[in-house]
């Protein structure tokens, strides 16, 4: 039977573009034009709705990279398994615990509640670190694959 690590390894690379790809362009693009051109109650009401999302499709395509990866952690794939799990884990974990506890935090700062911003700040802060840790987490493991391809000479 053929040798699959190359073409798992090939396959996690293109789960790994696509996350980090998303990730950029929901930061640097998508998050920024919604805060810019809505009004900023139907702003936040819609990043609100759109973070699930965000987080179950980047969550997914990590999945898939370290899914693929899994046969080849003998061949050297070791590190990028371990940072894409990694950032796999602060996706469940965003998307499950973090973003609950910033909405609920949100929502009591627009009922009135001040330590509910102090709180919310707080939180968002965090989630903004976590996700730049995964978005380079994500960019070290694309790399570190990039670099085990056999080149062409």
């Amino acid at each position: 039977m053929m040798n699959l690590i190359p073409a798992f390894t090939l396959l996690a690379g293109l789960a790994l573009a696509l996350t980090w790809g998303g990730m950029t362009f929901f930061s640097a693009v998508m998050a920024p034009l919604v805060f810019t051109k809505l009004p900023i109650k139907t702003a936040g009401a819609f990043i609100r709705e759109i973070f699930p999302w965000y987080y179950l499709a980047m969550g997914l395509t990590t999945l898939l990279a370290v899914l693929f990866l899994l046969p080849g952690i003998g061949a050297g794939v070791g590190w990028p398994a371990a940072l894409s799990m990694l950032a796999l884990i602060g996706f469940v974990m965003a998307r499950q615990v973090l973003m609950p506890r910033i909405n609920q935090a949100r929502d009591a700062e627009l009922a009135g509640d001040a330590g509910a911003g102090k709180r919310f700040k707080r939180l968002h802060s965090m989630s903004v670190l976590i996700n730049a840790a995964q978005w380079f987490a994500i960019l070290v493991a694309l790399w570190m694959l990039i670099g085990l391809q056999p080149t062409a000479s």
